[in-house]
């Protein structure tokens, strides 16, 4: 049985060893003996699916993050198929993160934005009465500015990236861009679950203290 402190700290270990370390490393050691750019990008594939793996058999589950990633995965093996261009490829990884951040963008006006529906995945875990304590807190309107704001930060954020990625693309070395490309998306979601984090503890604090006012004023 897992502690609590390695049952956090696991996750963090795997992503930074096979998502972010295995790419380099692969693509370093699979060039310096002579194998193609586009082969040695799709040999660094290898390590964040690994993570995948691992991470689903010790959740004995597929959470939403992990199905996008490893759908961003797959298309970037079926670009290396049609395409013998390393930065195409490497496009690639900018081009599906902003069609992401605009999928983000699309639902924060919807009554379900995106946010909403990761949010009560992570938050009830399938739990049927959770999920439907998840879903009445949307008739609270502090609940709802909420998920939309997280929803916008989470789109803006994944489009200005890709932008600035897909820029790097072709300013930079391919070998670099590997780097940006390993190291620069968990940073960022890193820096975005903190975020969240922080804006729905905010958030609560400032629901439960308005109930507490309505209480006393009643």
């Amino acid at each position: 049985m897992w502690g609590p402190t390695v049952a956090k700290i696991l996750p963090w270990v795997l992503t930074a060893l096979l998502s972010v370390a295995f790419p380099i490393v692969a693509y370093d050691v699979a060039t310096d003996h002579g194998v193609g750019e586009v082969p040695a990008l799709l040999l660094g594939a290898i390590g964040p699916v690994a993570e995948l793996v691992i991470t689903a058999v010790w959740r004995r589950r597929l959470d939403e993050f992990s199905t996008v990633v490893l759908v961003f995965l797959a298309l970037g093996v079926v670009a290396a198929l049609f395409f013998d261009d390393p930065r195409l490829i490497l496009l690639k990884e900018s081009a599906v993160t902003g069609l992401f951040g605009l999928v983000l963008l699309v639902t924060v006006p919807t009554s379900r934005p995106l946010m909403f529906l990761f949010g009560r995945r992570f938050a009830t875990n399938g739990d049927p009465e959770r999920v439907a304590w998840w879903n009445g807190l949307w008739a609270y309107p502090g609940f709802r500015r909420t998920q939309r704001g997280l929803t916008l930060m989470w789109g803006a954020t994944f489009v200005v990236e890709a932008v600035a990625r897909a820029v790097l693309t072709y300013r930079l070395p391919v070998a670099t861009m590997v780097v940006v490309n390993a190291v620069v998306p968990p940073v960022v979601i890193a820096l975005l679950i903190t975020a969240t984090v922080v804006w729905a503890r905010r958030s609560r604090r400032a629901g439960e203290a308005r109930t507490a006012a309505l209480a006393q004023a009643v």
